[in-house]
């Protein structure tokens, strides 16, 4: 079994990224294989829009989400975590969901799906903002989210959505911290 996490933080080891870390440390409870990725230090392009993707079901373009690619493909359980940024994700991730159209078009354009439809992937969604606000406030984070773990043939699981960081860092907050825990505890246990 392969889990995938994705940091879409442009910080490391702050609030998005320690929720990540609490989430790995649940998954690590059963054995796994896990593999962390962060946006931030990679090379991604945004998508032009040029439906290369539709004539020949891969992207044209040659950079680190060709790696990234595979990584979908082959895992079992995906997260995601990104801070909020007006009501999205933050455009390093945007980017990264952008060009997965390359999966959708596979499918549905080119007839050809260029990842495993038959592998049975389950997703999760971290997402942490700032200022205090409903979980309504997320709403457009989410609904991005939903289509993207769409396009990756992913069942879309769990949200974990804290807000309200200025004032409280995730650090020190044991109720959300036990939270993403569980969190990565239950995912890997239910895909025994």
């Amino acid at each position: 079994m392969k889990a995938l996490v994705v940091l879409g933080s442009p910080r490391i080891r702050m609030n998005t990224d320690i929720l990540l870390e609490q989430m790995i440390s649940g998954l690590s409870t059963e054995t796994i294989e896990i593999e962390k990725i962060a946006l931030g230090k990679m090379t991604i392009n945004p998508c032009i829009s040029c439906n290369a993707c539709g004539k020949t079901g891969a992207c044209f373009i040659k950079d680190d989400m060709t790696e990234v690619y595979e990584k979908f493909n082959q895992s079992d359980i995906i997260i995601i975590g990104s801070p909020l940024y007006f009501n999205s994700v933050t455009g390093i991730t945007k980017m990264m969901i952008d060009r997965c159209q390359a999966f959708w078009s596979s499918k549905y354009v080119y007839n050809q799906s260029s990842i495993d439809k038959s592998r049975a992937r389950k997703g999760v969604f971290v997402c942490t903002g700032g200022a205090k606000q409903p979980e309504s406030g997320f709403v457009g984070a989410t609904m991005v989210m939903d289509l993207f773990f769409k396009a990756i043939n992913t069942e879309y699981v769990h949200n974990l959505l804290v807000d309200n960081t200025d004032e409280l860092f995730t650090g020190e907050r044991r109720d959300i911290l036990d939270r993403a825990y569980n969190i990565g505890k239950e995912l890997v246990r239910s895909r025994r």
